[in-house]
């Protein structure tokens, strides 16, 4: 190569480091002054927790945005398409379709019915401390595995944003060591704007993360139709030819519902998995415990369903969005490219933001702006998410195991909110740890994992809980603690674990589980344990049920 080209490149790669570090810093000091801020307004445990219960519709719609457009979203989903056409778009269309059970049948009643978490509405009409605890360990299980998505998709950005190669060091790092080293910056930045800011910190931070995605997504995606004069035909041609998988690229059948010639177990199985992530997608949302304790945020039950409009309105521009992205990403860098930089294709919207730099904005220098300011995006988004996850699960532990099971009631708003910044940090500590362990995974694949976990724990003790008279505390530690272990099993035992060449243990294998998402076995088995625990038990109370079902009615007793 000449010197000039290789002087050249070494140029842009600077400068395209530059730029990523100088406007993620910017976006960090931003959101470190807001966290500031937003800790002096943090005086009670209700500020903590809720914000004070002070957003508009809009504002906590935004803020929901912000918490579900994660790193997934944006990198993963984006990623799948740009590798699997169709298949990759089922991601999109099972996290949208999922928000209308969330609307329909949890957000207004959770409002009304609880105050700070999930449990408030599970403990309400039963033994306080055994359904507390069982709570306060599904909700830390599920954000650990969402937590690790968002981890993974920091890491996999770094070598690209900062342009290290196999063969070169930035900082005296290797490129295995920079994404060590930012999966662990990620994780104390959350750490700091849960235990400085709280929600109402939190809540900002994710407001701001959810108009700079919507803008950077938008740009992208006029970007890449304006290069192929606003024809989609032939941006998915273009997409089906540099796939390198042809017109199979646009149907369904490259990741799921494989048909394998003469192999009719292997068909079935590839069909079961397909049924299995749907479920789990669409049932999964209303039961994350960091998008239950948002529907806290607002005065009323009202606010707290418009809020809900308005996410599913800017969550569904957005995955319009990705699919700009994903098959741009496919059409205009191509697939072999993007499994270069990232098996997993988390990087295929960074590549496309370089390569639209380099089209529109003139040279390697326009290609590094436009991916530095993507990056940043994306970093901003990973940000956002863990904070919201971590406060969820801190305050699960808080409120719920801390002063409900050990204080019994009697522990001071202090205490308590001191105990949920201690467990912050604890959660951070652990989400790093595995974090390290699952760089080869799709981070949209992990957070499709939180789903059928959460769906199978979570869900079938909220509903039973809000809608069936008979529902006890037996049912409702089955329901959880059996569609928690049956999902957690499961995932160990799949070739999500260990062997396949993508699993987190690519040269151990223990796996006997055929499918890569549990949930076609866990939540039914969610349910029916729910239903089992209750039928074996003499345990009722009509009165309560009835007070209960009122107050998620009309809100009358509500905190």
């Amino acid at each position: 190569m000449p010197t000039s080209t290789l002087l050249a490149a070494e140029a842009s790669a600077s400068t395209s480091r530059t730029l990523t570090i100088t406007l993620f810093l910017i976006f960090v000091a931003i959101t470190l002054a807001i966290t500031i801020w937003a800790s002096r307004q943090t005086k009670t445990a209700t500020d903590f927790y809720a914000g004070g219960r002070q957003f508009s519709g809009f504002q906590n719609g935004m803020a929901i945005g912000g918490d579900y457009m994660s790193a997934a979203s944006f990198l993963g989903i984006a990623g799948l398409i740009a590798l699997y056409g169709y298949d990759g778009f089922l991601y999109s269309i099972g996290f949208l379709v999922a928000w209308l059970v969330a609307l329909l049948l949890v957000a207004e009643f959770l409002r009304n019915s609880g105050r700070y978490t999930m449990a408030d509405v599970l403990a309400f009409r039963m033994r306080q401390r055994p359904v507390r605890t069982a709570a306060s360990v599904s909700t830390v299980v599920v954000s650990i595995f969402y937590l690790i998505a968002q981890m993974v998709g920091a890491g996999a950005l770094v070598s690209l944003l900062l342009g290290i190669t196999a063969d070169e060091k930035f900082l005296g790092m290797t490129a295995g060591t920079a994404k060590v080293f930012t999966i662990i910056l990620v994780g104390a930045l959350m750490i700091v704007y849960v235990v400085v800011g709280g929600m109402k910190g939190t809540t900002y931070v994710q407001i701001v993360k959810a108009f700079m995605l919507m803008t950077g997504a938008l740009v992208m995606t006029i970007l890449v139709l304006a290069h192929y004069k606003f024809n989609l035909s032939t941006l998915l041609g273009d997409a089906a030819a540099q796939s390198g998988k042809g017109a199979a690229f646009l149907e369904p059948g490259l990741r799921y519902g494989v048909e394998t010639a003469g192999d009719a177990t292997k068909t079935f199985y590839s069909k079961m998995d397909l049924l299995s992530l749907g479920l789990a997608l669409v049932l999964g949302t209303a039961g994350l415990p960091h998008i239950l304790t948002r529907f806290y945020t607002v005065p009323t039950a009202r606010i707290a369903r418009k809020s809900v409009l308005w996410a599913i309105g800017i969550i569904g521009v957005f995955y319009l969005f990705t699919l700009a992205l994903g098959f741009g990403a496919a059409a205009l860098v191509g697939g072999k490219a993007i499994t270069a930089q990232d098996k997993a294709g988390n990087t295929a919207a960074p590549q496309l933001a370089q390569k639209l730099g380099i089209d529109y904005l003139g040279g390697d220098t326009g290609g590094a702006v436009l991916l530095a300011i993507i990056a940043a995006v994306a970093f901003a988004t990973i940000l956002a998410v863990v904070a919201g996850l971590t406060l969820a699960s801190s305050s699960s532990i808080a409120h719920d195991f801390y002063a409900s099971v050990i204080k019994r009631g009697n522990a001071s708003e202090r205490n308590e909110v001191g105990v949920a910044r201690i467990s912050a940090l604890v959660i951070g500590a652990i989400a790093i740890a595995l974090s390290i362990f699952a760089q080869s995974l799709n981070v949209a694949f992990l957070v499709a994992l939180a789903f059928a976990v959460a769906a199978s724990a979570n869900l079938p003790a909220v509903l039973y809980s809000l809608f069936w008279r008979r529902f006890n505390t037996s049912g409702a530690l089955w329901s959880i603690y059996g569609g928690l272990l049956t999902a957690v099993i499961l995932v160990f035992f799949s070739p999500v674990v260990s062997g396949s060449a993508t699993a987190m243990f690519p040269h151990d294998d223990w796996h006997w589980f055929p499918l890569s998402n549990p949930g076609i076995i866990s939540i039914p088995l969610g349910f029916f344990f729910g239903w089992l625990g209750t039928v074996l038990s003499k345990e009722t109370d009509a009165d309560k049920y009835a007070e209960l079902e009122v107050r998620s009615l009309t809100g009358h007793g509500a905190h």
